[in-house]
């Protein structure tokens, strides 16, 4: 189980992100931090795998908190989770060595793509081992690339799914002017509306597509997918 502080100076946006978290499996919140103060406290006093971690905290600013965690000898990652989107702060969170970087507001999806990408370099870290070996180049590869999502005729996707198919779903989506059902990609694409609803999950569980709720007069909601644009 990866253990995950949350920190953020808002009590309410702390509780939603905590909330978000507890809803992906391999994951469980440890603690709740509103200040840099806490969060170090909590790290003393807890187990924490990952610190979500907001930039914007009364005491200090949260890559101030993460230089001292190091100073500190914390050795937990850290997902940057903030509203700010300063191409300074991007970059400084890279240089002090933040895995992701997720910008306020962001939808459960979104999140939880970097959770499970996360969870997919600790499986890729265990399984070349960090015993101080060496590692090839191919596990380096396999380290590094962990963290990227399935790409659309790119990166790997589960099996029984084809890259042609998901760049077909993709361009369905990037072409519409609106949000599509499943049944309207199935038609705009010539594929089963049973295909359309697979690739479309796969899709929006790496945060691809966006998926909303349209409620009709029989009052179940229909679900509505849309591709999640990335300037």
């Amino acid at each position: 189980m990866i253990e995950v502080l949350v920190v953020d100076d808002d009590f309410r946006v702390a509780e939603i992100n905590a909330a978000y978290v507890a809803r992906v499996p391999g994951f469980r919140v440890a603690a709740r931090a509103h200040t840099a103060a806490q969060a170090l406290m909590t790290l003393e006093q807890h187990r924490v795998d990952l610190v979500l971690l907001d930039h914007y905290l009364p005491d200090a600013p949260g890559l101030a908190l993460i230089r001292r965690m190091r100073q500190e000898g914390h050795h937990a990652d850290v997902i940057m989770v903030t509203a700010a989107r300063d191409v300074a702060t991007v970059s400084a969170a890279m240089r002090h060595g933040a895995l992701q970087y997720l910008v306020k507001p962001f939808s459960f999806a979104g999140l939880r793509a970097k959770l499970e990408g996360y969870a997919a370099l600790s499986r890729t870290l265990d399984a070349v081992g960090t015993d101080g070996g060496e590692a090839g180049q191919e596990q380096v590869d396999r380290i590094f690339g962990a963290l990227r999502p399935p790409e659309p005729g790119g990166g790997p996707l589960p099996k029984g799914h084809s890259a042609p198919t998901a760049d077909l779903v993709r361009r369905v989506l990037g072409e519409a002017s609106a949000p599509l059902s499943a049944q309207e990609v199935a038609e705009r694409a010539g594929i089963s509306r049973s295909t359309a609803q697979r690739y479309l999950k796969v899709l929006e569980r790496a945060g691809r597509v966006t998926l909303t709720l349209r409620y009709g007069d029989t009052g179940r909601p229909e679900h509505r997918y849309g591709w999640a644009r990335r300037g």
